[in-house]
């Protein structure tokens, strides 16, 4: 059986990216998100999630790029190693306010993929035991074929491989759970539904974690992914994509529903 969980990073993020979100799922195949408790639309978001109860809600834990933390994953990881922050005390308090706006969380990534850094793992895979949010990114590209993404994306991808079985380790260790399979970081910010369509048809057995950041973008965010949230947005509800869903026997399936 080929599971598929598109999984929308940023709810809380602006109003745009809010409506975005909601809209992939009432009209496409979007069937999760994660909640960001630092996004300046956090409110908007959970009032959203309220009247979208079939929308599966996780934690957009976040350590950089945002109001009060480090601009750059580079400056967070000197941050780190002159101890001048608190991670587990910093990404618990996220999930204690998601929680306590009256969602109970099912799983947990982060911003920039910063879970890739040991300590950072190390508190994220901790809470996750504690708050009993069962499921973590595994930030592992799928190997890709046809489609134009970057070399330097790839060539990053790869990198982050080497990874791959510490991190396994530390979630073995937590007992928290993964998807088998990851896709959405070498294709983000530059795939239309075409392409979707493609890694779709291209997905293997297992349950496979799509990454992706869908939006509507009438309002000046700073962001790069600005102008490109509208074009996944498009994809996330294309008849092409679902046809292709279709004809490749893939379920669409939210966390708790895996097995």
């Amino acid at each position: 059986m080929k599971y598929l969980i598109p999984n929308a990073d940023d709810f809380g993020y602006t109003r745009d990216v809010n409506e975005g979100i909601i809209h992939a799922h009432r009209q496409g195949i979007l069937t999760a998100t994660t909640l960001m408790a630092t996004g300046a639309a956090f409110e908007h978001a959970v009032g959203l999630a309220r009247e979208n109860p079939t929308l599966d809600v996780g934690v957009h834990l976040v350590l950089v790029g945002s109001d009060g933390f480090p601009p750059t994953v580079a400056q967070l990881i000197q941050q780190i190693a002159r101890r001048r922050i608190r991670i587990y005390d910093e990404l618990a308090a996220q999930v204690r306010k998601v929680r306590s706006a009256g969602i109970q969380p099912t799983h947990l990534d982060t911003h920039k993929h910063t879970h890739l850094l040991p300590p950072v793992l190390n508190a994220v895979a901790r809470i996750a035991a504690e708050f009993k949010i069962p499921w973590i990114r595994r930030p592992f590209d799928l190997p890709l074929h046809g489609g134009g993404v970057p070399w330097r994306r790839q060539a990053v991808s790869k990198t982050l491989g080497l990874a791959r079985a510490r991190f396994h380790r530390v979630l073995a260790r937590y007992q928290c759970r993964t998807t088998d399979h990851f896709a959405g970081f070498q294709l983000t910010g530059h795939y239309d539904a075409a392409e979707l369509a493609l890694l779709i048809r291209q997905l293997p057995e297992g349950s496979t974690e799509f990454m992706c950041h869908p939006g509507f973008c009438t309002q000046a965010a700073r962001t790069r992914l600005k102008e490109s949230r509208r074009r996944e947005l498009d994809a996330l509800i294309s008849a092409e994509v679902r046809n292709a869903i279709e004809e490749s026997n893939v379920t669409l399936v939210r966390y708790p529903e895996i097995r």
